[in-house]
């Protein structure tokens, strides 16, 4: 991409910045067509904005919901009193707290991020702001239900972490599926409807977030969080979400049921990859999907114990896949052959 195609904010926020809190995502957002691009890269940004908001343990639960709906009704409803307040809130009690340099960066940068997205109007507009209240939605949720207290709480229901899932990851799905039907002609395979393109979306943006899940389960259980079902664990023989510590274990069976609801949604991720039909969309779209098959892969054959501290796909194993990607994303045979080897 020309300098030329790049907006002022882009440049200011989607350079550096945002390859630091993006990571291996950022190479997906580089590789995306130029109608694309900045829509998504926005929604990324300020998505990550909320998602440090939400996760800054240091600061108290009821602080953090409370900056939570004012950056939500900030985004909604552009006021410059309340941007000032929420800034320095950020910059004063969040910003200290960040031990990733991006991360503090984020909570020092608001005004440019929603500056951004006041450049912004039109479908993209209106597609970033829609997935924006249903992540700060979720998020905001996810704090309610983990309070960070010092006790361990689980989801009770599947239909709890189905739900969980839609709210910060296949609403992504359907985000993605809107702009590519608004900002690029003939994205989608012919013969398909957006409507099937959209639920496939979905579930791909469910599964991207169930690899999250299934690879953080020792970290979240160390924060007090367990995303893995109450009922489910119950049927385990587990009684009460205290018996989960130092008993982990036991959740294995349950973990491997949520690979095996991870792998269905992967399926249904491939064939979306498959019917895009646009070369650079259908490669950026590829990289997060081929990257999450590894992972599970990876996941699938590590002991309970290597779950518990922490499995990662190493940087050799990531260089292999985008050069991989990068050739058979141009077919979708090539893909699904890639896909079968790092299942």
């Amino acid at each position: 991409m020309s300098r030329e195609d790049e907006s002022v904010h882009e440049k200011e926020l989607g350079g550096k910045l945002l390859a630091s809190v993006s990571r291996s995502f950022y190479l997906t957002l580089k590789a995306l067509p130029k109608e694309l691009r900045e829509p998504i890269s926005l929604a990324y940004l300020l998505a990550r904005t909320a998602d440090t908001m939400a996760d800054t343990a240091e600061v108290p639960e009821t602080v953090r919901r409370e900056c939570l709906l004012t950056f939500d009704k900030l985004i909604r409803e552009p006021n410059t009193a309340g941007e000032k307040a929420l800034s320095a809130k950020l910059q004063k009690d969040f910003a200290p707290h960040q031990f990733d340099a991006a991360e503090k960066r984020l909570m020092e940068v608001l005004s440019g991020s929603l500056a951004w997205l006041g450049t912004m109007g039109g479908a993209p507009r209106t597609a970033v702001l829609e997935v924006l209240e249903r992540i700060i939605a979720g998020q905001v949720l996810d704090i309610e239900r983990f309070p960070g207290d010092g006790r361990l709480r689980s989801l009770q229901t599947a239909a709890e972490l189905d739900d969980y899932t839609w709210r910060v990851a296949g609403c992504v799905g359907e985000f993605w599926t809107r702009l590519c039907e608004s900002e690029l002609e003939g994205a989608f395979e012919k013969g398909v409807t957006t409507e099937e393109m959209v639920a496939d979306g979905i579930a791909m943006g469910k599964a991207l977030q169930f690899v999250n899940i299934l690879r953080d389960v020792g970290k979240d259980m160390a924060l007090g969080r367990c995303y893995f079902p109450e009922e489910m664990w119950r049927a385990a023989g587990l009684q009460d979400a205290d018996a989960l510590i130092g008993r982990s274990q036991m959740l294995r069976p349950v973990w491997e049921h949520w690979a095996g609801i991870c792998d269905g949604h992967l399926e249904k991720g491939l064939r979306y990859v498959c019917r895009l039909q646009h070369g650079k969309l259908r490669y950026a779209t590829a990289l997060p999907l081929m990257l999450a098959l590894g992972t599970l892969k990876k996941l699938r054959a590590a002991s309970w114990s290597e779950l518990l501290a922490g499995v990662k796909v190493s940087r050799l194993d990531v260089a292999r896949l985008l050069s991989e990607t990068l050739i058979t994303s141009r077919s979708a045979s090539a893909l699904r052959s890639q896909a079968q080897r790092w299942r």
